[in-house]
């Protein structure tokens, strides 16, 4: 099973494989949708602003998924090597 069917069987019918470069950094955003990112490559870095612990990073790296809520607030930091992932929504 690739990759990208392992995330479709997680119940995503929108699922892509994305890469950004290194230390690239999403400003806080929301999504319509709930999504998910399993980390192929490199590491990348998320904070919650509007969460009890809003202080609070964890860095993710290779073979971890992230699920982030519908309408959750969230930023993200790329590692130094980048970060290929594949996204479902």
């Amino acid at each position: 099973m690739s990759q990208e069917s392992l995330v479709r069987s997680w119940g995503y019918s929108h699922v892509f494989t994305w890469t950004d470069g290194p230390n690239e950094y999403y400003p806080p955003h929301r999504h319509a949708t709930e999504t998910t990112h399993l980390i192929l490559r490199g590491s990348l870095t998320i904070r919650y602003p509007e969460s009890e612990n809003s202080e609070e990073k964890r860095t993710h790296g290779i073979g971890e998924r992230v699920d982030v809520g519908k309408n959750v607030l969230h930023e993200v930091w790329m590692g130094n090597d980048g970060c290929t992932y594949i996204i479902g929504e």
